[in-house]
């Protein structure tokens, strides 16, 4: 009997001291997380109580992003700003990543769950060689947890870089849903009340005689431009917010012409609304050639400069769709 509680005397001794041992460090190092935690999340509030989106060096991201503890997530834009930069979509982008910022900070579900921040090449140069990064504007987003996956990395040349995009990406990412509202736009209005006062215009003028309104050739002409603005992809720009055209930061190409099927850039569309006006063109030419009363002389003239436009217009097309789909067999003449 004595045996047994000498034995078990020990045991809880040992016990004792090696809870004892391991305890309480493990709890003062539970306690310094969370107070490292508490300031990292005390010090990004403050700064996106005064900038919605916060800029950060080099020591503040591998500090307040990449370094543990964290329970917030983080999207980040990686971008090159400065004038010298000469990068055109990153001002547009900026645009775009700043309403969504400010949309979320003066929202009603604001809360610590998600920051937005911003990473200047010219200030933060480091950070871009520590992620293998050649290229500007790019999102990223941190999550709470764990490293950045494939799908942390937004697919700028796809979506485009408008804010409601921007924010459904984050809302796949962080479950966190953001209500883009934008600053007041008055441009719209105004133009649409300046060609509504120029329409009203012409038709006082013109009150007492309104067969232009009849004008067959008119109505084309305004129907034409319609089509060739919606078949050139003007709609597609509207929705998806697509950049003006892609600068390489290398070499300092600029492409005009997205290498995919999937995107287009701005200046793509008016590259295509003109081929497509030159073809248009080129088969009116022909059609008043077959069936106008002119000499037979101008006839021809317009005839052989039609199948100029058509020819000419139509190859530089056909070699814009093999650019975007690669492997098309067919080409004509430049194409």
């Amino acid at each position: 009997m004595a045996a047994r509680w000498w034995f078990w005397c020990v045991s809880t001794t040992m016990v004792v001291a090696l809870l004892l041992l391991y305890g309480v460090p493990s709890t003062s190092a539970q306690r310094k997380k969370e107070m490292v935690l508490s300031e990292k999340v005390s010090q990004l509030m403050e700064w996106t109580n005064k900038r919605p989106v916060i800029r950060m060096n080099g020591d503040k991201f591998r500090r307040l992003v990449k370094a543990p503890p964290r329970n917030y997530s983080v999207i980040v834009m990686f971008t090159a700003l400065q004038i010298h930069r000469q990068c055109v979509v990153c001002k547009q982008a900026d645009e775009e990543f700043q309403i969504l910022a400010n949309s979320w900070r003066y929202s009603s579900a604001f809360t610590n769950r998600i920051f937005f921040a911003m990473v200047d090449f010219d200030e933060g140069s480091d950070v871009f060689q520590m992620l293998n990064m050649n290229s500007a504007p790019t999102f990223i987003n941190f999550p709470a947890k764990g490293k950045p996956k494939r799908g942390d990395t937004y697919e700028l040349q796809v979506r485009g870089f408008s804010a409601e995009q921007i924010a459904r990406w984050i809302a796949d990412r962080t479950d966190v849903n953001i209500r883009v509202i934008r600053p007041p736009n008055y441009a719209g209005p105004l133009m649409l009340g300046l060609l509504l006062a120029v329409i009203g215009g012409l038709v006082y003028l013109r009150r007492s005689n309104m067969e232009f309104l009849f004008n067959r050739t008119g109505w084309a002409f305004a129907a034409l431009c319609f089509v060739l603005a919606m078949t050139s992809g003007q709609m597609w720009n509207h929705i998806r917010g697509p950049p003006y055209a892609h600068k390489n930061p290398h070499t300092g190409h600029v492409n005009y012409i997205h290498g995919s099927s999937q995107a287009q850039f701005v200046a793509e569309t008016h590259i295509v609304l003109l081929f497509n006006g030159g073809v248009t063109l080129g088969m009116v030419l022909l059609c008043e050639a077959a069936t106008s009363d002119m000499d037979i002389g101008k006839r021809k003239i317009m005839c052989i400069a039609g199948i100029g436009l058509v020819v000419l217009f139509f190859s530089w097309m056909l070699s814009v769709f093999r650019s975007k789909y690669h492997g098309y067999p067919y080409s004509f003449l430049m194409s």
